[in-house]
């Protein structure tokens, strides 16, 4: 008879619970830290930011791939105080290891060994864009002419393409208006080719 209660098949909710007692004199300031070395890496699942090529066996590993990756802070380099991270990681071919890092100046990653990041021409149209926004603002700096003048070749630019913007409307405006039953019935009111060719023939006769 008596009840005896079993820790053992206890359920989950009575032996994990969500809070924990703390004493009216705890103070969190007297638990001790864990320093950290700087250098220390940390495992992290993530995906290929760009499209790369091993160089030592030429596999080609796409942008998106999932991968177990090694994670550490570079030390001695930041951007504007932004840190900056290495990865670590291995080819999926030949095991070999390959590095990139975060390049928070471009808002993008850049490869550092063991691998070439793919060509990639969106962003070398965006860099040509960058580069003569760039070129542009030196230009204009100081010289308001000059800002006058870029200023009026927009306005043409723009004028320019609403105008073909509005000639393609008028021209989608038309070819809606044609009724398909329309252009069918004039087409088989034209003669055949064999009635232009009977025609044609009495026309010879004649």
């Amino acid at each position: 008879g008596s009840f005896q209660f079993d820790h053992h098949n206890s359920s989950m909710g009575e032996r994990k619970v969500a809070t924990k007692y703390y004493p009216p004199d705890f103070d969190p300031a007297l638990i001790p830290r864990s320093k950290r070395p700087k250098d220390m890496q940390v495992k992290v699942r993530m995906m290929l930011p760009f499209s790369v090529r091993c160089n030592t066996c030429g596999e080609y590993m796409y942008r998106g791939k999932k991968f177990n990756s090694r994670k550490e802070t570079v030390q001695n380099e930041t951007y504007l105080g932004i840190r900056i991270f290495r990865f670590y990681f291995k080819c999926t071919r030949c095991s070999s290891e390959l590095t990139f890092k975060t390049d928070p100046q471009h808002m993008d990653y850049s490869m550092e060994n063991g691998g070439t990041r793919n060509f990639e021409p969106w962003k070398e149209a965006e860099e040509k864009d960058l580069a003569a926004k760039q070129a542009r603002e030196a230009e204009e700096h100081g010289d308001v002419m000059k800002q006058l003048e870029n200023k009026t070749k927009d306005s043409k630019l723009e004028m320019d393409a609403l105008e073909a913007l509005d000639e393609m409307k008028t021209m989608n405006a038309l070819r809606a208006t044609v009724d398909p039953e329309d252009v069918i019935a004039e087409r088989l009111a034209l003669p055949t080719s064999a009635e232009l060719t009977a025609e044609d023939e009495a026309l010879i006769r004649s």
